[in-house]
């Protein structure tokens, strides 16, 4: 376990992780410029935006996200392909898609699979797959299957949260089980709710390998420079 003054990660190291994200419906072009620009400025290392805001522009080796099936992932699974497709040929180098979380509900993980396996067929392999399993509305067993599932399916990551569910976001709980579902396999992204350095170094020790921040701002402030 880290110790509770959060000496263990410096501010960098923590930047170095985070994808800066604006996926509010509202958000407008000039918004998502300050929000490269912020970026730019605090050594992050992505961007994740809605498809809309696509093709974007990054500076220096800022890598650009983007989501797909979101948020609700009750899309049909030829329709995410067809976005995810068409984001990566706008640059997006990840993508974030949502799981069928009808299915998953049901118990049809053939489904799930099947749906998160179409999204990486038509955005195959350099562009990084993330899968969001919407962990706060799951039971334990959900999450473990999700997670294998999504595995055989290709992915890259799983991600607890879109930040949009009313069950709420990431929880250190759900980390260290997906961690434990995919071992070093996969990356495992934490987003949704993380709004003090003190929630994000929860995460982090839980087995997050990145982090989907909104207000990375003030979560860096509460790390040390070195």
């Amino acid at each position: 376990m880290r110790t509770d003054d959060m000496t263990d990660y410096t501010r960098a190291d923590v930047a170095s992780l985070i994808d800066h994200t604006l996926l509010k419906p509202e958000a407008t072009a000039e918004q998502v410029g300050a929000l490269v620009s912020e970026a730019k400025e605090l050594g992050v290392l992505a961007v994740c935006v809605s498809p809309s805001a696509l093709p974007l522009v990054a500076p220096g080796n800022l890598i650009v996200a983007t989501v797909c099936g979101f948020p609700s992932g009750a899309h049909a699974s030829a329709v995410k392909a067809e976005e995810a497709a068409d984001a990566a040929a706008k640059g997006a180098a990840e993508i974030d898609m949502v799981v069928n979380l009808g299915a998953v509900k049901a118990g049809d993980f053939d489904a799930v699979e099947a749906d998160i396996a179409a999204v990486r067929e038509a955005a195959p392999a350099p562009v990084v797959l993330k899968v969001i399993i919407e962990s706060a509305a799951l039971t334990d067993e959900e999450i473990v299957e999700c997670c294998r599932r999504a595995e055989a399916a290709g992915a890259d990551f799983v991600k607890t949260s879109t930040g949009f569910h009313p069950s709420g976001g990431a929880s250190a709980h759900a980390v260290r089980l997906m961690r434990q579902t995919v071992g070093e396999r996969l990356g495992v992204k934490a987003s949704g709710g993380i709004r003090t350095a003190e929630a994000a170094r929860q995460m982090l020790d839980a087995g997050a390998s990145r982090l989907g921040l909104s207000g990375s701002a003030t979560v860096l402030e509460g790390f040390p420079q070195a």
